[in-house]
């Protein structure tokens, strides 16, 4: 019974931004709840990474979150309209494994970007938090879960299984509606438990 548009924009395009925006604005109003989802991944040791790599997943996944939330919160505030920004970060924000050092520190940036922004906009009733999954079968990472190193990870989760496509939505409702009109510079985890399991 909804109704949706499609706007394709580059997320590290400023112009992109605001034309997105102005489109959705056009179709339905102020924007009053942002996702933000877009992210690339790369592989490999840190001291192989080349400047150019670490600059494009820098840019796609922390730079692009915080220039999407601020236009979101502008026009917000300019409108005088209470809402809804979530940043899609990462466990690997919060703990590390080899082989991911630019996506693990962007994750880690979206953390504290969503904190200090929910601290800026709290007064004026724009609340941003952020979801932290753990494993998820996604088009960037399917390959290698269906390894054997996929297989490896999958028995450190204590719930035994990767995240499944309906596993963020809790989650998601939970911070975009009223139920979760008091949670701001919080980051939800759901990753089956593999953050906090203690090793022995």
């Amino acid at each position: 019974g909804g109704r949706a548009v499609a706007i394709e924009a580059d997320v590290t395009d400023h112009a992109a931004i605001a034309r997105a925006f102005d489109a959705a604005e056009k179709a339905f109003g102020t924007v009053t709840i942002l996702v933000n989802n877009a992210g690339i991944a790369h592989g490999g040791r840190a001291v192989e990474m080349p400047p150019e790599e670490w600059r494009k997943v820098l840019s796609t996944n922390l730079d692009a979150v915080f220039f999407w939330a601020q236009e979101a919160a502008r026009r917000l505030l300019a409108a005088k309209k209470q809402g809804a920004i979530v940043n899609i970060a990462s466990v690997l924000g919060l703990a590390v494994s080899k082989g991911a050092v630019a996506y693990a520190a962007a994750k880690a940036g979206v953390v504290q970007v969503t904190k200090a922004l929910a601290v800026e906009l709290a007064f004026k009733g724009v609340r941003v938090n952020a979801i932290a999954p753990g494993w998820f079968v996604t088009e960037m990472n399917d390959d290698y879960l269906s390894s054997e190193a996929g297989a490896a990870i999958k028995r450190e989760i204590p719930m035994g299984r990767f995240g499944n496509s309906g596993d963020l939505d809790g989650a998601l409702l939970l911070l975009v509606s009223d139920a979760g009109s008091y949670i701001t510079g919080a980051t939800v985890v759901v990753d089956g438990g593999q953050v906090v399991q203690i090793k022995g």
